[in-house]
């Protein structure tokens, strides 16, 4: 069960970490394209349906399935709990909870651009986008390594 449960959460960990990673990119466009309404107007609607339909699953779907491998971790690990084996488990959870703010940053602003009241810069948004990439190396380290 502990393998078909890791299985589904690196799944939805995937799909959640596609929308991290090009919501911000469209943020840029719609910045960046203020001017022409057309573009904004597709660029909206992909910023909703990612943001809405796959992003929020993706994200509950992460979120479940990591507390489900919390949960069966000590079966899994012969009886020793995941948080029994060194404090890596406590900072990747820290991590997650920085990536979580993070993705609901993302609603906010994209709330912020469809009511035109986000002033951001397309430059802003750029260096917005490098944030998961961080977070991501960090959480993939802490669960590859378990450096502590």
């Amino acid at each position: 069960m502990y393998s078909w449960v890791l299985w589904f959460h690196i799944i939805s960990m995937v799909s959640w970490f596609a929308v991290l990673f090009y919501l911000p990119r469209l943020f840029v466009y719609h910045v960046e394209n203020g001017t022409n309404q057309g573009f904004i107007d597709v660029v909206e609607i992909m910023e909703m349906k990612i943001y809405k339909y796959i992003g929020v699953p993706a994200f509950w779907a992460t979120l479940l399935s990591g507390t489900a491998l919390i949960i069966l971790s000590t079966q899994h690990y012969n009886g020793v709990n995941v948080f029994q084996m060194g404090g890596w488990m406590h900072a990747k959870l820290t991590l997650v909870a920085i990536l979580t703010a993070y993705f609901f940053s993302l609603g906010h602003y994209r709330l912020k651009l469809k009511e035109n009241t986000a002033y951001k810069s397309g430059k802003f948004f750029r260096m917005y986008n490098e944030i998961p990439t961080l977070l991501l190396m960090g959480i993939v380290a802490l669960v590859v390594v378990k450096p502590f």
